[in-house]
């Protein structure tokens, strides 16, 4: 199934990255806290959104930071998607 965001709206996807201590003890994704950084799996068009253009400054592909709490969470396919606003981006990582 293709998720296709409407106006402003950035479909991602958590990036799991497995974290090890210095004692050398790997700490899975599910013992640490959400995390913050994802993929970008959509992009919406963007447009005129509440009366303000807005141009989508991020892509397919790119690994992006957003804000903790941010967005709706959505199972589609079996796979955990969280739809955010563009303006909940923080940074994309290069």
């Amino acid at each position: 199934m293709n998720v296709k965001p409407l106006g402003d709206r950035v479909v991602i996807k958590n990036v799991e990255i497995e974290e090890t201590t210095k004692s050398g003890i790997v700490l899975p994704g599910a013992a640490k806290e959400k995390p913050q950084m994802a993929e970008v799996l959509a992009v919406g068009p963007g447009g005129m959104v509440d009366g303000k253009e807005i141009v989508m400054q991020v892509s397919v592909g790119q690994k992006v930071i957003y804000s903790k709490y941010a967005g709706t969470e959505v199972k589609i396919d079996g796979k955990e998607l969280i739809i955010v606003r563009q303006s909940d981006i923080l940074a994309i990582v290069e």
